[in-house]
């Protein structure tokens, strides 16, 4: 690693640095993860003794965001040579130098503190729990190097949000966080194989390793379509499991449809509008699930 690339192109206004480091970690992409979280602790909640505990929410959404940042920032840093090869990512924050590989340090650093911290001040188990949390996170940028499925260590380390949540708010294991864990990270990691479609020819020009690029696109986009029935199945099961009542099963039927739509949008020879699969349709199934769950909640006796 060169000076350059540790101090970066020169000073900036703090203001600005921390801008550019949000920027970098995408921060409000965490509404693709919270939704989850906040489904899980407030189900957890309900069955606990049906009053909504502000405090613990507050940490889980402190804990949630903290560690989502921290994997992004070290994803962009390991990933800055590959970015730079890659057209479409060239122009992100650490390649272009708008962000130095220092300042990204400190700021993933920091991240992971504030997890930790709010781990600590849940309860014991998620603190002795949260370390493990972590390590997928690292693990995900350097999947791409030696497996064709990183994705699946994309779904792994998603599916921890909700089982961290539910600990959070019992102290305890739960089946039912698992099952919505797994929902939540095989849903990821299907639309993660669908985002990867754009980057098959980098890919393989750079031996970057994916689904798309050993398979092909058509082959990823069936995959995607197998992780989202699937992810139909285990919400299905979570609904079951914890009772749920009409407003969440509602929410599964927007989802569906959502699902559907999405697989429409998207073909092996057009990806036009993927961006809008990924980022606005994926966006959408999080809220409007999270919305449906707790109407449903509420409509069961959940109270603040």
């Amino acid at each position: 690693m060169s000076a350059a690339e540790i101090l970066g192109p020169g000073p900036a206004q703090p203001g600005s640095r921390t801008r550019a480091f949000l920027r970098l970690v995408m921060i409000e992409h965490s509404v693709f993860a919270l939704p989850f979280a906040y489904i899980a602790a407030l189900t957890a909640m309900f069955q606990f003794d049906g009053n909504v505990h502000w405090g613990r929410l507050l940490l889980v959404t402190i804990a949630m965001v903290g560690l989502r940042t921290f994997a992004m920032a070290c994803n962009r840093i390991i990933d800055r040579e590959i970015d730079a090869r890659n057209p479409r990512t060239a122009g992100r924050e650490l390649v272009t130098g708008a962000v130095s590989v220092r300042s990204a340090w400190t700021g993933a650093l920091v991240a992971v503190v504030v997890f930790l911290a709010a781990a600590a001040a849940l309860n014991p188990l998620c603190l002795a729990l949260a370390p493990i949390a972590v390590i997928p996170m690292v693990v995900y940028p350097y999947g791409k190097r030696f497996t064709n499925f990183p994705h699946a260590i994309l779904g792994l380390a998603q599916a921890m949000g909700p089982v961290g949540a539910w600990i959070a708010i019992t102290g305890a294991w739960s089946w039912d966080a698992v099952i919505l864990g797994l929902a939540v990270g095989i849903w990821i990691g299907g639309f993660d194989l669908i985002f990867a479609c754009q980057d098959v020819q980098a890919d393989r020009a750079h031996g970057v390793m994916s689904v798309p690029a050993r398979f092909g696109i058509p082959g990823a986009l069936y995959g995607a379509r197998a992780c989202h029935a699937v992810t139909t199945v285990l919400l299905v099961w979570y609904a079951l499991a914890t009772d749920a009542g009409v407003f969440f099963w509602t929410g599964l039927v927007i989802v569906v449809a959502a699902f559907l739509y999405e697989h429409t949008i998207v073909k092996p020879h057009d990806l036009s509008r993927l961006n809008r699969a990924f980022f606005t349709v994926n966006g959408f199934i999080g809220i409007a699930l999270f919305v449906c769950a707790l109407l449903d909640l509420l409509v069961r006796g959940l109270t603040g």
